[in-house]
């Protein structure tokens, strides 16, 4: 039993020693072991330093995509808001000249039926025909605006055409 007593009390005090070293730090052996580090050791830091540098370079190259990239889609989002803006304008200008349409031929439909009634009566004012044949031509006027308007879209929808093909025969 003292061999076990004996025994204790040297691995407590091994354990101490330890749990001092621990607590002091490296010593100057360990200094020495981290100055001539392992020439495997050193290949594989070396690899993983150039893989690393590959990554930072691959890193870099995506952020450059990425950004001409988010170039080419902003030029197109603002080419995609300039013909929304265009097509919104000749949209508004059809709307107003169907407007003009409409009323011009409701005022020529009421000037037709007073000049039918007039004629009916066989009583024809000057005065309905006069009003009568000036809607008539506000009627054709506003629907040449109209057409003119539909003219105006369609051009402007062939002029990228019309242009892509000029520079292709060029």
């Amino acid at each position: 039993m003292s061999d076990l007593a004996a025994y204790e009390r040297r691995i407590t005090a091994a354990l101490d020693r330890i749990a001092r070293r621990i607590e002091a730090g490296p010593g100057p052996a360990a200094a020495q072991v981290s100055a001539k580090p392992d020439p495997a050791t050193e290949a594989t830091i070396a690899q993983l330093r150039s893989a690393l540098e590959k990554e930072r370079a691959t890193n870099v190259q995506l952020s450059e995509r990425l950004a001409a990239s988010r170039q080419r889609q902003d030029g197109q989002v603002g080419q995609l808001e300039r013909r929304l803006a265009r097509l919104t304008e000749q949209l508004d200008l059809q709307s107003l000249e169907m407007l003009r349409l409409k009323k011009a031929n409701t005022r020529l439909m009421e000037a037709h039926a007073a000049l039918r009634e007039a004629y009916v009566e066989n009583f024809p004012d000057h005065q309905l025909i006069n009003r009568s044949i000036s809607a008539d031509l506000e009627a054709l006027q506003a629907e040449r605006r109209a057409e003119m308007a539909e003219m105006e879209e369609i051009l402007s929808e062939l002029k990228p055409f019309v242009a892509a093909d000029g520079r292709t025969a060029g």
